[in-house]
């Protein structure tokens, strides 16, 4: 329920943990997107162009855009973005990569987190 006290934006916070089954495919989707970005200066094309060919996680941060997460959502306007991407060691088996960890009653020390220390939002 919105009361007139309650902010209007909203931190939306998604991890993606990707396994690349095809790099040669990856790095070709993200050339093709540099290839397509037009106004984008040939020094700025040609680091992107490197960059995405050296490593598939650059390449899956040219093609993946937070804007096309939400850009059909009605009623909402992105105000802010930021992404990174990394290559990782996964183990799905490992407690490290449980996705409900602040669910747990542990208190969060993301400083964006905005619960108090006690974990009261």
């Amino acid at each position: 329920m919105s009361t007139p006290e309650a902010s209007r934006f909203v931190r939306l916070r998604v991890e993606l943990v990707l396994e690349v089954e095809d790099e040669d495919a990856v790095t070709k989707a993200a050339l093709r997107r540099i290839a397509s970005e037009s106004g984008m200066p040939d020094a700025e094309r040609a680091h992107a162009q490197s960059a995405v060919t050296e490593d598939t996680a650059e390449a899956l941060a040219y093609l993946v855009d937070p804007f096309d997460l939400v850009s059909e959502v009605p009623g909402v306007e992105l105000q802010q973005a930021s992404w990174t991407s990394e290559q990782i060691d996964y183990d799905p088996d490992s407690p490290e990569w449980d996705l409900d960890e602040d669910d747990d009653g542990e208190t969060s020390e993301d400083p964006y987190d905005e619960r108090g220390a006690d974990g009261i939002g």
